[in-house]
């Protein structure tokens, strides 16, 4: 008893030290989607039932804090390995960052979800399992690809346009320590950053995550907030 009392405290004031961002579903895109999406980011947690479900600890980039794609790419270059340089890498090697129509993909997108059973510590999700066979273009999404210098996608992002931020909606690549996935989220960063359209970037929450996807999401600037929505 006194140990959950204690770790309730300790959340509390984790929780007061967070920053607030003030996230706004717009429904002048996507309006059936753009709900849906609501609904879900504000829904009760399935474990802190006070609190809604991506309202705690998410994980944003503030791109208001940066005037260029350089002064964004300068503030992740911390570090031995930094995400700077894991995209440098990445450019290095042949691979590019582009928009893509998933359909031209279905064998490398099957390839990516099935490449590894377990992610995170956590066996992958059937809904990975089946082979897609078409692919909707919803109206609100960006799809981007890390292609390498043989044309293949090696990493792929499903970002969803929601008001005045973006979410990364999927976000999965190859294991192959090319530097792909610091490549494709930096650069998406930097276009999102260069639209001026944006607030923020989403990338989930903090909470949940594993101490590596935490390290990942540090590595490219995106820090922990306290979520508040609202829905025009």
């Amino acid at each position: 008893m006194q140990s959950n009392l204690s770790q309730l405290f300790a959340l509390a004031i984790d929780i007061i030290k967070l920053p607030v961002a003030s996230l706004e579903f717009t429904l002048n895109s996507n309006p059936d989607d753009v709900k849906t999406m609501y609904a879900h980011y504000t829904k009760r947690h399935p474990k802190y039932k006070l609190f809604q479900n991506k309202s705690l600890g998410a994980a944003l980039v503030d791109l208001e804090r940066y005037p260029s794609r350089d002064e964004y790419m300068k503030s992740i270059k911390k570090g031995r390995s930094s995400a700077e340089q894991q995209a440098r890498k990445a450019r290095a090697r042949g691979y590019k960052v582009v928009e893509i129509d998933r359909n031209n993909f279905v064998d490398d997108l099957y390839r990516i979800n099935t490449s590894v059973e377990i992610r995170q510590g956590r066996p992958m999700d059937e809904s990975y399992q089946s082979k897609e066979l078409h692919y909707p273009h919803v109206r609100n999404y960006k799809y981007f690809g890390a292609i390498n210098a043989t044309g293949s996608l090696m990493a792929y992002a499903n970002l969803g346009l929601y008001g005045n931020f973006a979410a990364f909606d999927r976000l999965l690549g190859v294991r192959n320590n090319d530097g792909a996935m610091h490549l494709m989220v930096s650069e998406i960063i930097c276009q999102m950053i260069e639209s001026r359209k944006y607030r923020y970037i989403m990338y989930d929450t903090y909470f949940g995550a594993s101490p590596g996807l935490k390290a990942f999401k540090d590595m490219l600037g995106f820090e922990p907030y306290r979520a508040k929505y609202s829905i025009q």
